[in-house]
């Protein structure tokens, strides 16, 4: 259960600088669905403003890594830190922008791999590499 009020369009509405984000989001993401990560933001109009502006920057600018790619790694992110909802949100998106079903187990692949791999040199304490220590380069 929600620990905030999500607000609905009515009170969106009522908000100037709700509305503004909101119109944005609609506007770029080319829907009227805005979905309840921002609805919950939605109650600290700053934050909802700089959340989304920097999801812009890093997300839908032109980049080095393509779109398809960046919602890759945020799956692979939201699933290492435990948030279910954007693990299922950025899934969404990775499918809309083309995710083969291929491409997303061999995604589970890797982050279990990884996950598993990262424990055992956690547990184990090894030590880096020189070779792999950028700083010393």
């Amino acid at each position: 259960m929600t620990t905030v009020k999500l607000l609905d369009d009515a009170e969106v509405e009522a908000v100037p600088a709700v509305k503004a984000v909101f119109d944005d989001i609609r506007a770029v993401r080319k829907s009227d669905f805005v979905n309840n990560f921002w609805r919950g933001l939605a109650n600290d109009p700053a934050l909802l403003k700089r959340t989304w502006e920097g999801l812009k920057a890093v997300m839908i600018a032109e980049g080095a890594l393509d779109p398809l790619v960046r919602e890759m790694i945020y799956i692979a992110v939201s699933t290492a830190n435990g948030c279910a909802y954007c693990v299922h949100s950025h899934t969404a998106a990775a499918k809309a922008k083309g995710m083969t079903d291929a491409q997303h187990a061999e995604l589970m692949a890797v982050i279990g791999l990884a996950g598993q791999t990262n424990h055992l040199v956690t547990a184990m304490q090894i030590p880096v590499d020189p070779e792999f220590d950028v700083s010393r380069r």
